[in-house]
């Protein structure tokens, strides 16, 4: 349901505590403290037919003696008891329940059967559920605190959302100290209604959340949380940390909250692709939490190191290198002043080491020179006890140097303990995020650097494919199908090979033989060494019969090792099926690199890319990096450069780079294929061999199944290319209309330059000269579930034709409303365009289940006034927005 009824858990105007008790110690005591000391504005009312009154408040014996419908009820009772109490709630007209109660989701047979109950009551009448088996939730802003939590959170603009009530309680607890505070905290327990992709769907829309921290166990519904991640990240950070990163620690996870863990290395994909930071161990939730509420937003990567001591700013580079950073390159101008404020015997490079004499003074006149630096994005300032400039002075000076200058971001790591802890202190007190160790500080700066990096990869611009390829469905599903038909799993080499043949996946000819001497007769034709191969729908593996028989030149050579290989398999494979041989010419190129490429189907977020390094050692390297489907170019060369293998693919030494165009399109095709073909279950490429010249797969595996599956299989809807049509003008031209592509960004720019200030008036209510990249990348790169828009254009590639009319819909995460947007170039008005693209865009909400199209036009914008109503749509004006005008259509 999204964000459906979620005010009234987060924002209620009365709360009922079902369960409240005044036992010391027992969670319905706590409950009810928690809730009366809070300072929520709304009546609180206490249910528990043992006691009259609690803490002077009146306490009632049942939900129907209720003096008021609660908004919000927070639910502390025996767990057989929680359906029917949601029941009675629902039908009096409360909208949002936290079930502190566990005993459900978590525990098999009964509990489950309980939780399908309560969901039962809770939907029929639109009432959401946090939890059960949580700790409740906490809004400062509203002094609401429905949780058993041990200390009550500071006001402020983090949000905090867990399934662990413990992660929770442990970042309130470390937060407090710090003076750091929350818009919100919840505890999301087993997620029986009220899940991550819900959570990130209402903060993201807060207005007094500015970034949002997660402690994910497991997701639920993944296209729903992958959809609300990238709008959620668009707007406002959002940082995870994942649990049950290794199998021991995934089947903790299942027992705790009866929610299976991911791959671990899917998360990561995942989290990258949403625009989201990862961290992985508490510290950095902690060191997270302190650098997002204390920075600001990160310019660029390259970070200054000043120290008073050699040896931690060596360390800290270190760090740096190992994490992958950067180091700023001091421009002659900052190493100038620096000569002028420093001793001679300063290092005259970064880190900056401005010697262990360095009193306060010192450090506040090198850190205002390297804040002025261009070429400095960050600086960590480092500091190790001495008795010469005690550490609590030095502080004081970078706080007043922070506080007086502008200038990029400043970190700071304090060395020692007892000498360290009123310099950070101070820092804490003035909002410098300061770190124990220089590690932490490197690696709380890496944080913002992962997280800048996966902003810019959200909002890039990607470039059109290199060449245009139409891909072969139906022969792709006949190879399926052979399979499926023959009872296998494992299509044979020759029909694995077809499927990519199907999709313009460059493959190496491979031929079958049914005997030793037609083996011999096709090496004979290809004339050169060739690699034989068992074809067996049992053998899917080639050391299964102990290897394959590389380098054989000649028609004897070859007629022999067949005769051997068949050989072999009769004897350790007695039982397997043989059909035959297969013969291909050996691959030679060289300085090529032998890569993988593969899908595997994850159980939650479907299939998964992945690319890397191949051959025979593939398991032994290692080097592989994951990706979420559908790619575009963009996506494919970022998947790529995160393998260790794509150092080599751009050129060393005396060897070319190899076409990376090509092998990013080849990572392209295969998204596609899987897309495509739901049948496929798993594919792997060993090895795509890759040149200067190209790619070709040399072999290539792929397990398929029978079973009927849908799009709802992948985690992010792909482009829909069955919505594209073509419309015949009266003048014989023939235009494309068809979903915006993020390629389409230059053709956007292009259109938009075109239009005349009053068309931009008319269209976004404000003068604008230019369309910024931010705002066209907005536009189109859509999440096609939530969003879509259609463009009018000639036939070609996306980004290199002119748009000549757009329309467009956003809907609410709940898809019940969609607001609208249409403009047509004045050169292509008067030929009926804009009904056109309308209606076509009417049409799609319908067929979405969307309840109404709505939008808001100035009043004297005539002409898309008089089209909403030739369309059916009712027209008011807007009270609160004088000149404006909202169209409605009930769909």
């Amino acid at each position: 349901m999204s964000i459906r009824n979620l005010q009234y858990l987060f924002r209620p105007k009365s709360v009922a505590l079902i369960g409240a008790g005044k036992t010391p110690s027992s969670v319905g005591a706590v409950l009810a403290r928690n809730l009366f000391a809070g300072g929520f504005d709304g009546p609180i009312m206490p249910v528990n037919p043992k006691h009259q009154a609690m803490s002077g408040v009146l306490t009632y014996p049942d939900i129907a003696s209720l003096p008021v419908t609660p908004d919000l009820a927070v639910i502390s009772t025996p767990p057989d008891s929680v359906p029917g109490i949601v029941a009675e709630l629902g039908a009096r007209g409360t909208r949002a329940a936290v079930i502190i109660t566990a005993g459900f989701g978590e525990n098999s047979g009964q509990g489950k059967e309980l939780e399908r109950k309560i969901l039962t009551a809770a939907r029929s009448h639109l009432l959401r559920i946090a939890g059960p088996n949580c700790l409740g939730i906490m809004v400062p802003a509203v002094g609401l605190n429905a949780s058993f939590s041990h200390l009550a959170p500071a006001q402020g603009h983090l949000a905090f959302v867990a399934q662990s009530g413990a992660m929770v309680t442990s970042v309130l607890d470390w937060a407090h100290s710090r003076g750091i505070g929350f818009s919100h905290l919840v505890s999301l327990g087993d997620m029986a209604d009220v899940d991550f992709g819900d959570m990130l769907d209402y903060l993201a829309n807060d207005a007094g959340t500015r970034a949002i921290l997660l402690y994910v166990e497991a997701v639920t519904h993944a296209r729903k949380f992958m959809s609300a991640a990238r709008a959620a990240a668009r707007m406002k950070p959002v940082i995870a940390v994942k649990a049950g990163r290794h199998p021991e620690g995934a089947r903790a996870v299942a027992s705790h909250t009866g929610a299976l863990a991911g791959v671990d290395a899917v998360y990561d994909a995942v989290f990258r692709r949403a625009g989201m930071l990862r961290v992985r161990t508490l510290d950095e939730v902690f060191d997270a939490v302190e650098t997002l509420a204390m920075t600001r937003h990160l310019k660029g990567e390259r970070l200054a190191i000043l120290t008073n001591g050699g040896g931690i700013g060596v360390l800290a580079t270190d760090a740096l290198m190992d994490a992958g950073g950067r180091l700023a390159e001091l421009s002659d101008q900052t190493i100038a002043r620096l000569d002028a404020c420093l001793p001679s015997t300063w290092s005259r490079a970064n880190p900056v080491d401005i010697i262990g004499d360095a009193p306060g003074s010192r450090y506040s006149a090198a850190l205002g020179v390297l804040r002025a630096d261009q070429g400095v994005d960050a600086v960590l300032v480092l500091h190790c006890p001495t008795a010469v400039a005690p550490g609590a002075e030095v502080a004081r000076a970078v706080v007043d140097t922070v506080a007086n200058t502008r200038g990029p971001t400043v970190l700071t790591s304090w060395l020692g303990e007892h000498c360290a802890q009123e310099g950070r202190r101070l820092f804490t007190a003035s909002r410098v995020p300061t770190y124990d160790t220089p590690e932490q500080a490197v690696t709380a700066f890496m944080h913002m650097v992962d997280y800048h990096r996966n902003q810019e990869a959200l909002m890039e611009t990607p470039p059109s494919v290199p060449e245009e390829f139409v891909p072969d469905t139906g022969r792709a599903r006949a190879a399926i199908e052979r399979a499926v038909a023959a009872g296998g799993e494992w299509l044979t080499e020759p029909d694995a090979k077809d499927l990519l043949a199907a999709y313009d996946v460059p493959v190496v000819s491979t031929r079958t033989a049914s005997t030793p001497d037609e083996a011999a007769a096709l090496a004979a034709d290809i004339g050169g060494p060739v690699v034989l191969k068992i074809l067996s729908p049992d053998i899917t593996h080639k050391t299964d019969v102990g290897g394959v028989a590389l380098d054989i030149a000649g028609p004897a050579a070859v007629r022999a090792a067949a005769a051997a290989m068949l050989e072999r398999v009769a004897v350790a494979r007695p039982d397997a099926h043989l059909a035959g041989l297969t013969v291909q010419p050996m691959v030679r190129r060289p300085g090529a690199h032998e890569l993988i490429v593969g899908v595997t189907e994850d159980p939650q977020f479907g299939p998964v890319l992945l690319f890397g390094q191949g051959g025979a050692a593939v398991e032994i390297l290692d080097d592989k990096a994951l990706g979420v489907p559908p790619l575009n170019m963009q996506l494919a060369r970022e998947l790529m450069s995160r393998t260790r293998v794509y150092s080599l693919l751009c050129g060393y030494r005396n060897y070319p780079a190899a076409n990376l165009e090509a092998i990013a399109l080849a990572l392209m095709k295969v998204a596609q294929l899987v897309i495509d073909v739901p049948g496929i279950v798993e594919l792997d490429i060993n090895p795509l061999v890759a040149d200067a010249y190209g790619v070709v797969a040399v072999d290539a595996r792929v397990r398929v199944t029978r079973a009927t599956r849908t799009a709802e299989r992948l985690a992010i809807r792909p482009y829909p290319k069955e919505l594209e049509e073509d419309i015949p003008l009266a003048d014989g031209r023939t235009l494309r209309l068809r979903p915006i592509r993020p390629e389409d960004e230059p053709s956007l720019h292009a259109a938009f330059a075109k239009l005349s200030p009053e068309e931009v008036r008319l269209r976004f209510f404000t003068p604008m000269k230019t369309l910024s990249h931010m705002m066209a990348a907005r536009f189109t790169q859509l999440d096609y579930d939530r969003e879509m828009a259609f463009v009018l254009t000639q036939h070609g590639a996306p980004g290199e034709t002119d748009i000549l009319g757009v329309v467009r819909i956003s809907t609410d995460p709940d898809n019940e409303r969609a607001e609208y947007a249409v403009i047509v170039r004045r050169e292509m008005t008067g030929m009926g365009l804009g009904v056109l693209l309308m209606r076509r865009i009417i049409d799609y909400a319908r067929s979405r289940g969307i309840g109404e199209i709505y939008g808001d036009v100035l009043s004297d914008n005539t002409t898309m006034l008089k089209m909403c109503r030739v369309l059916g749509f009712t027209s008011s004006l807007l009270p609160s927005e004088a000149g404006i005008v909202r169209v409605t259509l009930k769909l």
